[in-house]
């Protein structure tokens, strides 16, 4: 059975399972992403391998409600991550194996708990991005600056950045919706910049013969020079080259998460901060502050490209003043 703890399983190649492969061309079909993929991957097999390897189509929902207590009762997973479980085998049933479950009705969804979001004030922000620098205090900075998530920054592309209008293009973004949001001032000089090395990386990468980054869907069938342009390079390209585990072609992806996370830990410490936080937090701080200078809530919800107003009115619960924030008996 696989460790819970453990990261999910590097991706999965021509050489595995012929199940495996027919799994993952599906997701591609559906053009799920490649979190997506990797995320359902891992619960199929480990799915499978806590039921001593038995093949899906011999098991039902019985089997999966067994699994999913399996992972809320011995593996204290968050309600989140069983409910990710949850859509992977759902999807293996109904969308791979075309099997119909019949009691699958019956299976409830674990209730996420009802959070206020951390927030950091405008101080703590500060006090962050004074302990950073380089591309992780640019990275960072955009984060706050124009309310992006952290995959959603590190995935834009040199095309998506204007500097002339002074705003973003977020493409794919959760819900496979596009956005646009502001580039802040401060941080244009920055940006030109990093758009500057990030050019002379990619001119030193077909020098050598390599310089073309991934497309997405059949993009790189219909436009075969577009990969080696220089229009969809990413803006924040990794420190070497990789190899794409989907195509099997050596190029330059974007700077990984897992090292922006770090910094922003690392920063949060050297800050004394010790309220729980993230990268993610930064979002959250850019909708609650516009609110707090009296923006309304709608241009707070296209900016954040949520799809119902209610998510982006969580924020209204975080406010510390304003002119319709509530204020202590003990306070007036």
């Amino acid at each position: 059975m696989l460790n819970l703890a453990q990261k999910p399983p590097p991706a999965y190649t021509t050489r595995t399972s012929p199940f495996l492969n027919q799994v993952r061309e599906v997701l591609r079909l559906k053009h799920m992403s490649r979190r997506t993929e990797v995320s359902y991957l891992h619960y199929v097999v480990d799915y499978v391998r806590f039921h001593g390897r038995r093949h899906p189509q011999e098991m039902g929902v019985p089997e999966i409600r067994a699994y999913l207590s399996h992972l809320a009762i011995e593996g204290k997973v968050a309600a989140s991550t069983q409910n990710v479980a949850l859509s992977a085998l759902l999807f293996l049933y109904r969308s791979v194996l075309h099997k119909g479950l019949s009691d699958i009705g019956n299976i409830e969804r674990a209730r996420r708990p009802k959070r206020v979001p951390a927030v950091f004030t405008s101080a703590e922000v500060h006090a962050v991005l004074a302990e950073l620098s380089g591309t992780h205090h640019l990275i960072i900075s955009l984060l706050y600056g124009t309310g992006m998530r952290l995959s959603e920054c590190l995935s834009l592309r040199v095309k998506d950045v204007d500097v002339a209008l002074l705003q973003i293009t977020v493409r794919d973004g959760k819900g496979e919706r596009d956005r646009t949001t502001m580039l802040p001032m401060k941080l244009l000089e920055p940006l030109k910049r990093q758009l500057a090395m990030a050019k002379l990386l990619h001119r030193q990468d077909l020098a050598e013969g390599y310089g073309a980054t991934d497309l997405p869907n059949a993009l790189a069938r219909k436009y075969p020079d577009a990969a080696k342009s220089w229009a969809w390079q990413y803006v924040f390209p990794a420190a070497k080259r990789s190899v794409d585990p989907r195509s099997g072609r050596v190029g330059r992806h974007h700077t990984l998460e897992d090292s922006v996370q770090r910094a922003m830990k690392k920063a949060m410490e050297k800050a004394g901060i010790t309220k729980h936080g993230s990268c993610h937090t930064l979002r959250h701080s850019f909708a609650t502050h516009l609110l707090e200078n009296g923006y309304d809530i709608r241009t707070v919800q296209e900016l954040l490209g949520h799809k119902d107003v209610k998510t982006t009115m969580v924020y209204t619960h975080v406010l510390n003043r304003g002119k319709l924030a509530v204020r202590s008996p003990l306070d007036t």
